[in-house]
């Protein structure tokens, strides 16, 4: 007989994935199966092992993919088969999340659970908007509420009279459809209609937006605004210390769609910097990095290392490919103790002294040209340089040095692959209008997002509207030479330098 599974009602938080908890993370990164919902960031999955079973059974605006029971049917049958299940849940799955439901269920049916409370976006999104829920200079008093009744019903479950004039802060959940209902029957009840009312639409996440009135006009304001669920509705006097407490959506990039197009592993400190400043970044990776075809042409110069004086590494991957394959073939890095170093960029030269080697040279520039500029200060000529990198490099470096006396042996230590895992969706994000700004951090990204685009479609009108940003002139060169406008052009060419760039185009709009 197989033994039954494990459930985590797991809260996923209120839309930052960085307000999941250390267990519910840990839950999500153990489980066979994950079932999540619509308000569960999916940001949330990449956690998941790559063998899970990931099941979506979202619901939002009465589009349900899955009715309740058939949730609650789903979660049993999974756990049933001896799998460990995550159900993992927007916010708590205690507040409003039927939580207690699904729990009921696996109670009745003898299957073991766990209950993984989660950041509810009642306290998440209003504070994120810049208003404390309570307030000694306010209120002591705070009360959820469901906004979600049917104001058709004969016989309500709210006792209106008592929120009306007993309770200092009311938040109400998914009432954006009923707040014509919400604010009369307060009103009506007692509370004065001054009362100022604030809410925040996707609070957590780069898309919030907030609108504020007060009770006798926030209906008008949220209709001119177009403001839609979800949103979260607070009602007090709290809602006032906004003006002075807002820190979220003042931040410099707040609601800029800005695609990304640097290769997955590479990606995360670009998408985090601008993140941090506020955009949603859409990760659409153009490329792959990849080993060579061939490791037999590295092995070699790696048994060879003593014969060369001078090592050159252009990139991150080149030195961690070389590295990896350092190590592969048996050796470590006191094969390269008589070698001296020389790197492109900061972080190149970071990455290598990960390995315990610093680099001799660290030109002003982070190209191709300062290296060689950096070089005319050194002996090279009858000198053996060993240059390691992409397949598809630029032939700037061996050719200068060559003309400067060395014997440069180029060898590719890694390549760069088209990826077109995300080609429809990127086009539909274009043509819908949905994108401001497309980042490019190499040629071979430029190229490759060129590849992705249909065939006979004008850039013009596919990217009207869209801001092209570089990480400096090489890329620049590339992107105009297919046919891109380049907007900005990062004068240091690191992704900090890209970050500064993209900030100032902004400030100055």
């Amino acid at each position: 007989m197989k033994s039954k599974g494990k459930v985590y009602l797991v809260g996923a938080g209120p839309g930052d994935p960085g307000l999941i908890t250390v267990k519910g993370r840990e839950c999500i990164e153990t489980a066979d199966v994950v079932i999540y919902d619509y308000l569960a960031s999916p940001a949330l999955l990449k956690y998941a092992a790559p063998t899970a079973e990931l099941i979506y059974v979202g619901k939002k605006g009465g589009d349900h993919t899955l009715p309740q029971d058939g949730i609650n049917a789903l979660i049993v049958e999974k756990a049933g088969g001896g799998r460990i299940v995550t159900r993992l849940k927007g916010g708590d799955p205690f507040i409003f999340g039927r939580g207690g439901e699904e729990a009921e269920v696996l109670a009745a049916a003898g299957i073991p659970f766990e209950i993984v409370p989660g950041v509810t976006s009642a306290i998440a999104a209003p504070a994120y908007a810049g208003i404390p829920l309570t307030h000694r200079d306010f209120t002591s008093t705070l009360a959820f509420i469901t906004g979600h009744e049917d104001p058709t019903k004969a016989d309500t479950g709210i006792h209106w009279a008592s929120l009306a004039k007993g309770i200092g802060t009311l938040v109400f959940f998914m009432g954006v459809k009923n707040l014509p209902h919400i604010t009369r029957n307060l009103m009506d009840n007692g509370m004065a209609p001054d009362t100022p009312v604030g809410l925040v639409r996707w609070g957590t996440t780069t898309r919030q937006e907030s609108v504020f009135g007060t009770l006798e006009n926030i209906v008008e304001r949220v209709r001119a605004a177009g403001l839609k669920a979800p949103s979260i509705i607070v009602v007090g006097k709290v809602v006032t210390l906004r003006d002075t407490l807002k820190w979220f959506e003042n931040r410099p990039l707040l609601g800029k769609r800005i695609v990304v197009t640097r290769a997955r592993e590479q990606a995360s400190d670009l998408v985090k910097r601008l993140t941090d400043m506020g955009a949603d970044c859409l990760e659409c990776p153009t490329i792959r990095v990849a080993p060579p075809e061939d490791w037999r042409p590295l092995d070699a110069a790696i048994e060879n290392l003593a014969a060369y004086d001078w090592i050159v590494f252009t990139s991150v991957n080149g030195v961690k490919f070389f590295f990896r394959r350092l190590f592969e073939t048996g050796h470590d890095v006191r094969a390269l103790h008589r070698l001296q170093t020389a790197c492109i960029g900061p972080v190149t030269a970071e990455t290598l002294m990960g390995f315990g080697l610093k680099t001799d040279i660290l030109p002003e520039n982070y190209r191709a040209e300062s290296v060689v500029d950096a070089f005319r200060g050194q002996s090279v000529a009858g000198r053996r340089i060993l240059l390691p990198r992409a397949k598809e490099a630029r032939p700037v470096l061996p050719v200068e040095l060559t003309r400067m006396g060395a014997t440069v042996d180029e060898v590719t230590t890694y390549q760069t692959v088209q990826v077109r895992d995300n080609a429809e969706m990127l086009v539909g994000e274009l043509a819908d209008g949905a994108i401001d700004m497309i980042t490019f951090t190499s040629s071979s990204t430029v190229q490759n997002f060129k590849a992705l685009l249909p065939e006979g479609e004008p850039l013009e009108r596919l990217l009207n509207g869209v801001t092209v940003a570089s990480i400096g002139p090489i890329t620049s060169d590339t992107a105009r030479e297919l046919g891109f406008t380049v907007d900005v052009t990062a004068e240091s060419y690191t992704i900090p330098g890209l970050c500064d760039a993209i900030l100032a185009h902004y400030q100055r709009l």
